[in-house]
């Protein structure tokens, strides 16, 4: 009996200690930088859309220091900046978390103890870099003229495909975690590795969206992402569209020169027409079959309001200029090829990269398979 009753008033004493614990209204950042004397480390809140500071301390010889902050209302993510040299955390349940770094490899050497979400976000950003890194090296052999555009596409592929392997063991894993949701919004080149317009991406971003919703209907941040998500969903349906106020935002606009050198617009070929918006290189394996498939949809639908605008990512111009010289749409060159700042603002992953355009100026579809693209046009002609 009194066995039951000490059990009892443990069982109430732990309670106890855990609703204090939950009740703190602080959350503490300490640790180490070892060899950064005299260097300031800045804590900063990342907001949906904006970078807040917060604090910063002046380190001395020790390398010592302590921040303590208000616990925010809902999981939260904030960084560590050392110059330019980062270190991105997550604060949710945790009372505290403790790093400790090295200034010299700072943001890639670290420990990070009391927080599990923070260490995956660590394995989540290395993950990153590590993409970064081989993309910057293909690039690199591509500019010295060591590698072909088509080479360079599957590099990047590659680099992309490794570092969703290691996020959706994450997001997956837990969905409601701030280390899933972190790993969904990882950018190489300011483009997101997770493509919203990607069936099997749709997928990830609806299994944090719906598990963040769950928890934290009232949160912004997952408010946001569950919204992202729905708009994921319709543009991945057969017959969905993404929502696009036309009155706000008509196109995201292309104006690349054509093989005259004559500057063309989007928003003037594409106005009140169906478009097809293909991003392509003609130095590529698909090339010749698809301009096929093209020039097929071209000859039949283009009295009837079909339009093509297609943007050559090719680094060889000559090639680029023998092969539109052949055909009857609009084509346009980016000179930046694969450093092209549209290949960002239209979230391309891989070539070829295909978008139906309505005659409102409304995206109403990635396309993946080019043989629905027949049956997609006649619905909007």
């Amino acid at each position: 009996m009194r066995k039951w009753i000490c059990y009892f008033l443990f069982l109430i004493y732990g309670f106890g200690m855990m609703v204090a614990c939950r009740q703190s209204t602080d959350f503490i950042v300490k640790g180490v930088i070892n060899h950064a004397d005299g260097q300031i480390v800045y804590l900063e809140n990342v907001g949906l859309s904006s970078v807040v500071l917060m604090d910063s301390v002046k380190l001395n010889s020790s390398g010592q220091f302590n921040f303590k902050k208000p616990r925010p209302e809902y999981p939260d993510f904030y960084r560590l900046r050392l110059v330019n040299q980062l270190i991105n955390f997550a604060i949710d349940s945790t009372e505290t978390v403790i790093f400790n770094a090295d200034a010299e490899s700072f943001a890639t050497s670290y420990t990070v103890e009391g927080s599990i979400n923070s260490s995956a976000i660590k394995e989540i950003t290395l993950a990153q870099l590590e993409a970064n890194q081989e993309i910057k090296r293909a690039r690199n052999e591509l500019k010295a003229g060591n590698i072909q555009d088509s080479t360079y596409q599957q590099a990047l592929l590659n680099a992309v495909d490794k570092y969703k392997k290691e996020a959706l063991r994450h997001i997956y894993g837990m969905p409601m975690s701030t280390a899933a949701y972190f790993a969904l919004f990882q950018k190489i080149d300011g483009l997101l590795f997770f493509d919203l317009y990607d069936k099997n991406d749709s997928r990830a971003f609806g299994a944090v969206a719906t598990s963040l919703h769950t928890l934290y209907p009232n949160n912004q941040r997952a408010m946001h992402l569950y919204n992202l998500a729905l708009q994921s969903i319709k543009a991945n349906r057969s017959d969905g569209r993404i929502d696009v106020d036309v009155n706000e935002v008509d196109f995201l606009e292309i104006e690349l020169p054509d093989i005259s050198g004559a500057k063309i617009k989007l928003s003037e070929v594409a106005k009140g027409k169906v478009v097809i918006l293909n991003f392509t290189v003609y130095q590529s394996d698909f090339s010749p079959n698809l301009n096929q498939r093209l020039d097929n949809l071209f000859s039949k639908y283009n009295t009837r309001g079909l339009e093509i605008f297609q943007v050559s990512l090719d680094s060889d111009l000559h090639l680029w200029k023998n092969v539109v010289s052949h055909l009857g749409w609009t084509c346009v060159h980016d000179p930046q090829s694969m450093n092209s700042k549209l290949v960002s603002l239209y979230n391309v992953q891989k070539l070829p990269a295909l978008f139906l355009f309505d005659r409102k100026g409304s995206i109403v579809k990635r396309i993946e398979d080019v043989s629905v693209l027949d049956r997609d046009i006649q619905a909007l002609l």
